[in-house]
């Protein structure tokens, strides 16, 4: 199978580093907007500016690009794509609807919110699975299975997922980040405190996964009484971290919702301010 990466992100070059391991895949095939790109030295890929050429030279087109700019891409494509290929979209907001419509029905269309954990074969994607044949539900979800799991969903939750898997690493790295300047404080060298903090989400997250046990019951395990856990459990209720995450996570959803619309906004004010 050949699959292209249509638009070098960060989420399409996650991908691309993540399906070379894949057997299934025997090329990869990516376009970028110009200039020199990492991805070029690798073995089995074929980077070039050229939306069009990858089309014809693939069996799967995976869209990277930003929403705003799926519209001028699809119908910059349409003309290509033909009925024994699949056309997957990663971008937010945009509908299978609107997908399908831009690219004249030309061939199969699914949805599909990957997050960039991908690169290491632990990512999370999210799966439209609306009025999507099993044939093609199941090219997609072996084409991200080989980069950890999946899952399908109705296609009105996507912008609910792309909140909490899409966005969730982010939120990630802060408390990592956090943790790891907490060590700092505390004295320890910063190496050594950000394996301390990366290692303990990595293995809490391996936990909650691999035990099936509410998050809740496994933070007891934790919370010995008049501890030092609840002295900090404490402190964080006060700061309301959960109640700030929760929103936080909405507010991503929110404006997942409004992506389809949104234009970039300039680098600079019109009066260089």
């Amino acid at each position: 199978m050949k699959v292209g990466i249509l638009g070098c992100g960060t989420l399409g070059r996650a991908l691309a580093l993540g399906l070379r391991a894949d057997a299934a895949v025997s090329h990869i095939f990516a376009t970028t907007r110009g200039g020199r790109d990492a991805l070029q030295d690798l073995p089995g890929v074929t980077v070039s500016q050229d939306n069009r050429e990858l089309v014809r030279a693939c069996d799967v087109i995976v869209l990277c690009v930003k929403p705003f700019q799926v519209e001028d891409v699809v119908r910059e494509i349409a003309l290509e794509l033909r009925a024994g290929q699949v056309l997957v979209s990663i971008a937010a907001s945009i509908a299978t609807a609107q997908l399908r419509a831009w690219s004249q029905d030309r061939c199969p269309v699914v949805r599909a919110m990957p997050n960039t954990p991908c690169r290491v074969d632990e990512g999370m994607t999210v799966i439209a699975s609306d009025g999507v044949a099993d044939a093609h539900l199941g090219i997609a979800q072996a084409l991200f299975k080989a980069l950890g799991r999946t899952v399908l969903l109705e296609e009105r939750l996507l912008d609910a997922a792309t909140a909490i898997s899409g966005c969730g690493p982010a939120y990630a790295y802060l408390i990592i980040e956090a943790l790891s300047d907490a060590g700092v404080r505390l004295g320890l060298p910063r190496k050594t405190a950000l394996l301390l903090a990366a290692q303990t989400m990595l293995g809490s997250a391996k936990m909650v996964l691999e035990s099936e046990t509410h998050p809740a019951a496994l933070k007891d395990d934790v919370t010995t009484p008049a501890g030092c856990t609840i002295d900090a459990l404490l402190v964080l209720e006060n700061g309301k971290l959960r109640s700030t995450i929760m929103r936080a996570a909405i507010a991503a959803a929110e404006r997942s919702a409004t992506l389809g619309r949104a234009q970039p906004a300039p680098a600079f004010a019109d009066d260089g301010t």
